[in-house]
């Protein structure tokens, strides 16, 4: 079995587990997939809405949950490679960022907009750094900045495709276009281009794809495009050690390829759910009321919005699929049953 060598970080298995928010990917997921050998990500996006204070202090209480999901994962595997997914758009991502260092992160990954400083708020620290890209554009855009500002480059790549699950980084136009056939070229174009600023480094950077990778005939896909890994999120989601309400996972499971729809975030964003009651009136142009900001999303001016995505993002995990925003990724609908994390590592490897 190939490994994931990041810096002195080896892995068992090429697999990282994707970040996934609101409370979806937390420390017994994250922990879990580190126990079976990959590395285990823990999304810090409203990482505290079980807290007590959430609603009154949200920064506060993400900060407080960034340091004790990570115990929660090291209680589970003590020598696994775990760390977060801190999203470049939250209006706390630099807090984010220290906090899941503090925490002890062996890598932060941080997509949702180039994340500029990541090398600037991990210095001095051993924690891997890996921007989430989506073209051979914006690879060489952060590696360029990074290069040039920092003498230094990235420990990881992802390279998140148009299949992938969430917020996405095409414009709504540019997904319809991609083919697998010519994705498959963009991240080959993508994978030069590291290696360019790896050899100018002196180091190996590692690349992994994302986005559409449910079982073993998609990770020897990407694998035979020249990958070293995959990261996978959507296929953990129906685990019994997922941390979602078993009613988000039955909808995985209860859904068709036609309820999978491609949405727009209240930040104007793409995104890719299912189609349900929410998204089905936010399409028919009705204005969702909302709760008080929670302070989430950099961007979002919450007079605006057409619903607030903490709100749904909540709702989703706390099992409220028909009021929920239910994030997933293009296969969801392969989904047949839960099954431990363990089973899904296996018949992603088999």
């Amino acid at each position: 079995m190939k490994n994931l060598k990041i810096g002195d970080k080896l892995t068992r298995i090429p697999l990282i587990q994707g970040g996934m928010g609101v409370g979806i990917s937390l420390g017994r997921l994250a922990g879990s997939v580190a126990k079976e050998g990959g590395i285990g990500i823990i999304s810090t996006a409203q990482i505290g809405y079980r807290e007590a204070d959430f609603d009154a202090d949200p920064e506060k209480a993400n900060l407080r949950a960034i340091d004790s999901e990570m115990k929660k994962a090291r209680a589970i595997s003590p020598d696994g490679i775990i760390g977060y997914n801190v999203m470049t758009a939250l209006k706390e991502h630099a807090a984010h960022v220290k906090a899941a260092v503090k925490a002890g992160a062996d890598i932060i990954i941080s997509g949702a907009g180039l994340p500029t400083d990541l090398p600037a708020l991990t210095e001095g620290s051993r924690t891997k750094i890996a921007p989430i890209v989506s073209t051979d554009k914006s690879a060489n855009v952060i590696l360029k900045y990074w290069d040039r500002k920092y003498n230094r480059t990235a420990d990881l790549v992802v390279i998140e495709g148009p299949e992938a699950g969430g917020h996405l980084g095409f414009k709504k136009e540019e997904i319809s276009e991609y083919t697998p056939e010519n994705y498959g070229e963009e991240i080959r174009r993508i994978i030069q281009t590291v290696k360019k600023y790896g050899e100018k480094h002196g180091v190996e950077i590692p690349v992994v794809v994302a986005g559409g990778i449910y079982d073993s005939s998609d990770v020897k896909r990407v694998l035979d495009l020249g990958a070293d890994g995959v990261q996978v999120a959507t296929r953990f989601v129906t685990t019994e050690e997922c941390d979602a309400d078993i009613k988000y996972k039955e909808a995985y499971i209860n859904a068709s390829q036609e309820d999978i729809r491609i949405v727009k975030s209240p930040v104007g964003m793409p995104g890719r759910a299912i189609l349900n009651p929410l998204m089905k009136r936010v399409a028919d142009g009705v204005r969702i009321p909302h709760t008080p900001c929670h302070r989430c999303l950099a961007k979002c001016s919450p007079a605006d919005i057409p619903y607030c995505i903490t709100d749904g993002l909540i709702n989703a995990v706390k099992g409220n699929v028909e009021e929920g925003l239910l994030f997933c990724g293009a296969k969801a609908w392969k989904a047949q049953k839960i099954d431990t994390v363990r089973e899904a590592v296996q018949e992603l490897f088999a």
